[in-house]
């Protein structure tokens, strides 16, 4: 490598990688220095430089400062320098395309399939390889070599053997992407998906919102004959999908995520988040769907637990819960041994109105009121404890 060549080659490695020509200098100076010192036998102590002149391309090896000169230095020296520059082209390409997809998590992407590995897909993207690792992957799908495919960009890693980029087709924001680029309205923001539950391979269920009242979003989803649903489908390899219409009020948002079935009534708890729902016999088992799927995608989608009961086994439940006669009579704070009218009217103006509340409390906590000991105290939450339990 001539002198002049290799300056040519640092400045085009600065305009087309965008190495700075000053960091390559340096590069080919330290390589170069670590050559003359396994060619050369010099003191251990002594200091090895290599100097590139930035005018000629000239490169000279000092051991202190005195030159070291050799026949064999010009050889060595372009050989060392080559090395360096090959390896620098190496390691800047590897940082492009780690920047490139970096910058593409979250989209997705398409390539051949190349090879299997161990369970992963190898996509060949072009630049660089990428892999779907099996767990990314829908087990009801089936990829052949040169099949063109489309994934999510789920990570891009750095390592030594080069960027790693992993892709999934399994991830629900694969789902999400799919239609962003097959329904306009969701790529303009008109309609919104507020949530996806899946079944890799099976069923999907995706909850859409209409930001305009003009604009149905279960039909702008679905398109002109169910043509851009049935693309995602087919981009799925079958795996089917339910677009529910998401509803601030809960129970019309339950109702809609058990679509098909019928719900005739739902009692909620909105302190658990759970909702009792209560369905024909004839729509039981489509509400629960082929072993639980549709009620745990829907219960995944609303983000609620969701227990589902025919008419017969509401019945059943509600009359095994009546209680009986000894059940019935409530207890309160006047049947605290040794709790009198006064002691009463004391805890209630206190915020310890009910029993629940004397068992849960601390003994610190009831001490503060006046009159009453720390014996005393303990005493009565235990034996709140045990009138609450019957």
């Amino acid at each position: 490598m001539e002198s002049v060549e290799l300056l040519g080659i640092l400045e085009q490695l600065e305009r087309d990688k965008g190495i700075k020509k000053e960091i390559l200098i340096e590069a080919v100076e330290a390589a170069v220095a670590s050559a003359a010192r396994k060619l050369w036998t010099v003191d251990k102590e002594e200091d090895i430089r290599a100097v590139l002149d930035t005018k000629t391309g000239k490169l000279t090896a000092y051991a202190g400062n005195e030159e070291i000169r050799s026949s064999e230095f010009g050889r060595i020296a372009a050989q060392t320098a080559k090395q360096v520059v090959i390896q620098r082209i190496r390691e800047a390409e590897k940082d492009v395309v780690f920047s490139e997809y970096q910058e593409r998590i979250g989209e997705i992407i398409s390539g051949a399939v190349y090879r299997f590995e161990k369970g992963s897909i190898i996509v060949d993207l072009g630049k660089t390889e990428a892999y779907i690792p099996k767990k990314e992957q829908s087990s009801k799908e089936e990829f052949r070599q040169g099949d063109r495919i489309r994934a999510y960009v789920l990570d891009v890693r750095r390592e030594n053997r080069g960027p790693q980029i992993m892709l999934s087709r399994a991830h629900p924001n694969f789902i999400k992407r799919l239609f962003q680029l097959e329904v306009p309205e969701i790529f303009e923001g008109i309609v919104e998906i507020k949530a996806i539950s899946r079944d890799v391979g099976e069923r999907t269920k995706i909850a859409v919102y209409s930001k305009d009242e003009k604009v149905d979003c279960v039909g702008a989803c679905v398109g002109m004959r169910g043509s851009r649903v049935k693309n995602i489908v087919s981009e799925l390899q079958g795996e089917k999908i339910d677009i529910v219409r998401f509803a601030s009020d809960i129970k019309e948002y339950i109702q809609a995520a058990l679509s098909p079935a019928e719900i005739s009534q739902i009692q909620l708890d909105y302190d658990d988040k759970k909702a009792n729902i209560i369905v024909a016999d004839d729509q039981l088992s489509l509400a629960i769907g082929k072993h639980g799927q549709n009620v745990r995608l829907a219960s995944q989608l609303v983000e609620w637990e969701l227990n589902l009961f025919s008419f017969e086994q509401w019945k059943e439940l509600q009359e095994e819960e009546v209680p009986d006669e000894e059940s019935e009579e409530e207890v309160s704070i006047a049947d605290l041994s040794g709790v009198g009218e006064k002691a009463i009217a004391q805890l209630t103006e206190a915020g310890f109105d009910m029993l629940e509340k004397i068992a849960e409390a601390s003994v610190d906590d009831l001490i503060q009121i006046k009159g009453f000991g720390k014996v005393k105290v303990k005493k009565m939450i235990k034996e709140a404890k045990a009138l609450l339990k019957g």
